[in-house]
């Protein structure tokens, strides 16, 4: 949550911004922090590198859970999360999920009371459908290699 909050005062942007509004604030944010900017020796090169990077990684991390893009991908992710959970882990109120079809999901704002309801459930895809999955924000986070 700390990290979803911080990129969208980055954007100065709130929660219900839309990919538009998100596109035209990474153009003027990174107009203004471009490195190519600023002379070579120019103490502030060196600042507008790591802060390219970190508006790069905040304009992909805020598309990633935009209503949009989770519209777009509704399909694949039911298809998803009715293949079941195959492991997940929580760490500082981020699940990650792996599904048995390798896609890895995570969830942001999972409480560890919640999290560790979750490990004792007897069942535990029909506790995340049910708790995790329509209640927290996700993104798609990776997929795991296939083998041949």
């Amino acid at each position: 949550m700390k990290r979803i909050t911080e990129y969208r005062k980055l954007f100065e942007v709130d929660k219900s911004a839309d990919l538009k509004t998100l596109k035209k604030q990474y153009r003027n944010l990174a107009k203004e922090w471009h490195p190519d900017k600023f002379q070579a020796g120019d103490p502030l090169v060196e600042e507008a590198e790591a802060k390219t990077r970190k508006i790069t990684d905040g304009y992909h991390f805020l598309v990633s859970i935009a209503p949009e893009t989770r519209e777009a991908n509704k399909e694949v992710y039911n298809e998803t999360i009715n293949s079941g959970v195959a492991d997940f882990q929580w760490n500082s109120l981020v699940l990650e999920v792996t599904f048995v079809d390798g896609e890895t999901y995570e969830y942001f704002g999972v409480t560890k009371p919640v999290y560790i309801k979750m490990v004792n459930s007897d069942k535990i895809t029909r506790f995340a459908k049910r708790s995790i999955f329509p209640k927290y924000t996700y993104r798609k986070s990776k997929r795991i290699a296939e083998t041949a």
